[in-house]
């Protein structure tokens, strides 16, 4: 049975254990090509163009609507999303989201563990984004280690001048693509770059560049392992059926250079595939080995997978000697077993159809619900005052939402009490209520109840003659039941 490591050291270059008291040195990945590096690449390319490009896509809502395909309006009080409209009495959509995004990340971690993160997490996005700059500007592995210890010449600041300006600008970009999203892009994108912007604009940019270009340019690896909680969690919901990277032991050990292995294998000794080259060690991105084993700190990216097999490759063995492998094969194979892959288990469909069930209610609420609500609200002092006829009256709040482009009137009608009447301060049963706007009245209702009664106050549209319709209690004078 494994067990996943928690105890994370990383492995260094050198591999040479740090001295007590000094902090270890912080991981340089080496490049890699193969398949995953380019899926990574993919990923990267396609997060980063939605990231940019969304703030400027337009959906026509009507007159007085703003275009912005995706926007969220603090001056209005609304969240657009394409054709979706949230308001604020709606945030129980945005728990929605939540509830299925964390859903979709336990279900991916079932099925490959931690992909997301080694894909399309933020951090892992604009990490190997600066690690490209890095490499573009300073060289490879190799290069970045010798100049680390070299003394300091006039075209090293260069280059370190010039690779931070470039991280520096890179967050810039990301902090004010990040403010497009709570005003009219354009308009603001403008405002920003002559100076016309709000403090409050130019103070969320700073502050979105100062956090990318710490995380993504000093703190890295870090961030992955010790400050995401995402990791943390692996240990109680990690699962050995998973399809994460994996080093298949039982055929690389013992490990031997490809010269000694050779030999071994002559003389009839075993002699595993691994020759040890500390490539997979060398291209992680996080500094781990994961011939260790199991560990969390591994975000499941690959590139290990691609260093390893174009190892052998050139030494003519088979590939796949770390490879996305569930745990379970890898315990199998030193039982002489064949591997079984069961991606499809009654763990992953009961998250699957979770999920598709979770979305099928949200989609089916928003294709249902109604462009008006109303709201009611008893008043608390007095609850009940009585007329000079004899009959009860009580006091309301009442709030009207009209969530549709155009203005609408609405007939207020009361139900549940007999010999009953409404009467709206400062205006008739007829209301008239502004296009995307909320209109709050004061209601009185008055009858010769003597009791507690469950009243329904509805709203009738003059035009189409949809209603809706809330609840509350009419209160008689002698107090409750």
């Amino acid at each position: 049975m494994a067990t996943l490591d928690i105890s994370f050291k990383p492995e260094r270059a050198h591999l040479r254990k740090p001295k007590r008291g000094v902090i270890a040195e912080k991981v340089v990945p080496q490049s890699v090509s193969g398949r995953y590096r380019r899926l990574k690449w993919i990923a990267l390319i396609v997060c980063l163009t939605i990231y940019y490009v969304l703030p400027f896509v337009r959906w026509a809502r009507g007159p007085g609507q703003p275009d912005q395909a995706v926007l969220l309006d603090f001056e209005r009080g609304r969240l657009y999303f394409f054709f979706v409209e949230i308001w604020p009495q709606e945030v129980y959509y945005l728990t929605g989201l939540l509830i299925l995004a964390t859903l979709i990340l336990i279900w991916l971690n079932a099925v490959a563990g931690r992909v997301w993160c080694g894909y399309f997490c933020p951090q892992t996005v604009w990490t190997d984004m600066f690690l490209l700059v890095e490499r573009w500007v300073e060289g490879d592995r190799r290069e970045r280690l010798k100049k680390r210890g070299a003394p300091l010449t006039s075209r090293r600041v260069l280059e370190i001048g010039f690779k931070h300006t470039v991280w520096i600008l890179i967050g810039m970009v990301t902090g004010g693509a990040f403010v497009l999203y709570f005003a009219d892009a354009p308009t603001l994108l403008v405002e920003l770059a002559t100076g016309r912007a709000s403090v409050l604009s130019y103070a969320w940019v700073g502050i979105l560049t100062s956090t990318t270009y710490t995380l993504a340019g000093f703190a890295r690896e870090q961030v992955c392992t010790w400050m995401c909680p995402w990791p943390r969690l692996q240990g109680a919901i990690w699962d050995p059926e998973a399809l994460t990277v994996n080093y298949r032991d039982y055929r690389g050990e013992p490990r031997a250079s490809a010269k000694k292995a050779a030999d071994l294998r002559a003389k009839g000794e075993p002699a595993g595939d691994c020759v040890d080259c500390l490539q997979c060690v060398n291209v992680c991105p996080i500094g781990i080995d994961i011939r260790e084993g199991p560990n969390f700190a591994c975000i499941n990216c690959g590139l290990c997978v691609d260093a390893c097999d174009s190892v052998m490759t050139k030494l003519d063995r088979p590939r796949g000697l770390i490879d996305y492998e569930a745990w379970t094969n890898i315990e199998r194979a030193h039982r002489k077993e064949p591997p079984r892959r069961r991606v499809v288990r009654p763990k992953t469909v009961a998250l699957g159809l979770s999920i598709v069930a979770l979305m099928a209610v949200m989609g089916v609420s928003l294709s249902l619900r109604s462009d008006a609500k109303i709201s009611v609200i008893h008043d608390r002092n007095p609850v009940a005052v009585r007329l000079s006829d004899g009959r009860v009256r009580n006091g309301y709040t009442v709030r009207l939402y009209n969530k549709a482009d155009v203005e609408r009137d609405f007939r207020l009608e009361v139900s549940g009490l007999r010999e009953s009447s409404i009467e709206v301060i400062g205006d008739d049963a007829t209301v008239a209520v502004a296009p995307d706007a909320t209109r709050e009245l004061r209601v009185l209702v008055s009858a010769s109840a003597n009791d507690w009664r469950a009243i329904t106050v509805t709203a009738t549209d003059l035009e189409s003659g949809r209603t809706v319709a809330a609840q509350d209690a009419f209160i008689p004078v002698e107090g409750g039941p």
